[in-house]
């Protein structure tokens, strides 16, 4: 079974990447998928987004895990990689009415199409991508947020 877990990863942080394992254990294989997404400004390009990715589910040791690029509507990446699974990741209440909202149009335009809800362990439950950008922009301390390596990344970008 294909299960696919998509975002921006913009950039990858502990609790992404926390999710990525937990459903690698429960699943033939995972698709990070990496929205391309031209009207939002990030800090990494969607080559280096998917390089970082590439490099961290590597540093995991998760075999069956890939990284994918995808552009357009979520149902349409799912069906042509025979899907029928979308994993997201809660970390709050307001994630979940989102996050419900969404899955609800998924599955109307993709009737097989299921979305399955990982609560977010709770030392990730209040990262997000936005705050370690934040908080780097600043030269604070984003190690406990996202790997030395993406760590290290994000320095380069602020050079």
């Amino acid at each position: 079974m294909i299960v696919i877990y998509p975002g921006s990863f913009d950039p990858v942080t502990k609790g992404h990447m926390d999710i990525i394992e937990r459903v690698s254990k429960k699943f033939e294989k995972v698709i990070v998928a990496v929205l391309v997404n031209s009207e939002k400004k990030t800090l990494f390009t969607l080559e280096e987004r998917e390089k970082i990715l590439e490099n961290e589910i590597k540093s995991y040791g998760l075999s069956n895990v890939e990284v994918e690029r995808f552009d357009g509507l979520l149902v349409d990446f799912a069906r042509e990689h025979n899907s029928n699974i979308v994993v997201r990741g809660l970390r709050a209440i307001s994630d979940y009415e989102y996050e419900l909202q969404i899955a609800h149009i998924n599955s109307d335009l993709y009737n097989e199409l299921e979305t399955i809800f990982l609560v977010a362990k709770a030392e990730y439950s209040y990262i997000s991508s936005s705050v370690v950008k934040e908080i780097a922009s600043y030269n604070g301390d984003i190690s406990s947020f996202v790997s030395k390596n993406v760590e290290k990344e994000i320095k380069k970008k602020q050079d």
